[in-house]
């Protein structure tokens, strides 16, 4: 008679124990999951920073090639001013 009891009070015990230890195991999850997302969210500003100074240097590139581009026809139209008009010849000097 006494030994179903003393195996229940065991089983109690048992399972006290394993319960105490889920509670911990689950605050050191939980602290886990809080750790992981404070670097979710120090990632995400990373990541939202580096794409901002991805379109700055795309952006800034264009400009400078559209700079670039400005400069060359500006040459190309100085160089034309100094050739005779086209269409007519030039007299020989002698």
């Amino acid at each position: 008679m006494m030994k179903p009891v003393i195996d229940f009070a065991k089983q109690i015990v048992s399972l006290a124990s394993d319960m105490r230890q889920s509670k911990a195991d689950i605050k050191e999850l939980e602290q886990e999951q809080k750790e992981i997302r404070q670097e979710l969210r120090e990632l995400t500003l990373i990541v939202q920073r580096l794409a901002y100074e991805v379109q700055r240097n795309h952006e800034n590139e264009q400009h400078e090639r559209e700079k670039m581009l400005l400069r060359l026809e500006n040459t190309l139209l100085r160089f034309e001013r100094g050739l005779p008009p086209s269409g007519q010849k030039e007299e020989p000097q002698d």
